[in-house]
């Protein structure tokens, strides 16, 4: 099926400059379909026909939306919430779109997009991605000239693997903030552009989004935007093979973020990461180990705990890389999908090989090129095939050839390392006191 697209409002003035559509859905093979996929029982129904409606609303010209909806539309669709015995935040988040459809011709376009980002972060919030996206387009489709929802349409899709989609919202984000003066919004897109091509394996095109983001950020003074940047720009620095410039640039957006900044969390698990790859697993695991109490959703924290299996690996912490393998492991199968579960398993399969654990190494390097394949990730699935044959070259050989065909180790980095650990580990302990 060909993908709709949004097509821009109708301007009475001339513009140098045209907005872009976006993709609304793809293969599904009706409006609605991926929510009726993901969401069962009568909560699945209520959701799929409230997001039809909100699109029908939205698409009519506010003097034609009188009768726009069956007679007692709005009663039906109540009944239909009593039904799916929905929690508290999500009724709350749904009633104006009930009522919508009973009077069309009242509602407002801000309550009705307010309701469906509401919605969305439920649905985020309880791993129903496709739901999420279906309502963040609602309120993008209701508010057509608002930039900030664009955006979040697009960071939704890229979390999904779906990048065609994710790109048509970036860039009609990066146009709507540009005609409307709404800079942190195209800085945001940007810098979505360069994590989207980073995710796809195009590094240097990511860089040149994340170095745009970074421009722009600071040319607008927005002091969180700027450490964002600067916190994109140290990731793809390590991916590229620059140490040098990856350790200036996470002191950089350390400095930058500052104390309060919600982002440091993040910017500390990656750090992490860095100095994990480096063969630095003292470190990296002082930081994981404290970073688990400060993430709040289920996929940063089973992340963390996969990088945690693989730091304990590589510091010899037997006991520690156990009791945390079989924990995400255990979260892993139970997990109906998980945005981020190729690298989780990829991770697992690391700090095995590392332990010379080879059916666990294979088992878990085998699902993560699965995963990979599936949601096209081009860079983890080259790396789960190259765990998969270091395993299966290396798994007959005697520990001690083992031992002595390891490289020398790095330059002597570790004072430095862990003097910034624990900059992290104080600045992260001191935040969670405060809250």
């Amino acid at each position: 099926m060909r993908s709709r697209r949004l097509t821009p409002p109708v301007r009475r003035t001339a513009r140098r400059w045209r907005t872009p559509p976006a993709i609304l859905h793809g293969g599904e093979p009706f409006e609605g379909a991926a929510v009726l996929g993901e969401m069962q029982g009568p909560l699945g129904v209520l959701l799929f026909h409230v997001a039809r409606d909100v699109y029908l609303w939205a698409s009519t010209a506010p003097e034609q939306r009188e009768g726009l909806f069956a007679p007692r539309a709005d009663e039906t669709l109540a009944a239909l919430l009593r039904a799916a015995e929905a929690d508290v935040q999500l009724e709350l988040a749904l009633l104006p779109l009930v009522r919508m459809a009973g009077a069309p011709e009242s509602a407002r376009d801000d309550q009705v997009a307010v309701a469906c980002q509401h919605v969305a972060h439920w649905a985020d919030l309880h791993g129903h991605l496709e739901t999420a996206i279906a309502y963040a387009q609602g309120a993008a489709v209701v508010l057509p000239a608002d930039a900030a929802a664009s955006y979040a349409v697009g960071r939704l899709a890229r979390r999904r693997a779906e990048y065609a989609r994710a790109e048509t919202w970036y860039r009609r984000a990066v146009a709507l903030g540009r005609q409307s003066g709404d800079w942190a919004s195209y800085s945001m897109a940007f810098g979505g552009l360069g994590n989207l091509y980073s995710q796809r394996g195009n590094l240097p095109l990511a860089r040149r989004f994340h170095l745009r983001a970074l421009r722009s950020a600071r040319r607008h003074s927005l002091r969180q935007l700027h450490g964002s940047a600067l916190h994109d720009l140290f990731v793809l620095a390590a991916q590229m093979g620059d140490p040098e410039q990856a350790e200036r640039l996470a002191r950089l957006a350390y400095d930058t973020y500052g104390p309060e900044s919600q982002s440091l969390s993040f910017l500390a698990s990656d750090v992490a990461y860095f100095w994990m790859e480096r063969g630095r697993f003292a470190p990296a695991l002082t930081v994981f180990h404290a970073l688990v109490h400060h993430l709040h959703r289920h996929e940063d924290r089973v992340f963390a705990q996969a990088n945690m299996v693989r730091a304990a690996a590589g510091a010899g912490e037997r006991r520690l890389f156990e009791q945390t393998w079989d924990e995400v492991w255990d979260r892993m199968s139970r997990a109906q999908s998980l945005e981020n579960a190729a690298t989780v398993m990829l991770e697992l399969a690391h700090g095995a090989a590392m332990l010379g654990e080879w059916e666990r190494a294979e088992r878990a390097a085998e699902r993560a090129a699965q995963v990979a394949r599936e949601r096209g990730e081009g860079k983890v699935l080259l790396s789960a095939e190259s765990v998969l044959d270091q395993v299966r070259r290396t798994r007959g050989v005697p520990a001690r050839a083992r031992a002595a065909a390891a490289p020398p180790p790095e330059p002597e980095t570790a004072a430095r390392a862990e003097s910034f650990a624990l900059d992290l580990v104080r600045t992260l302990n001191a935040s969670l006191v405060a809250r």
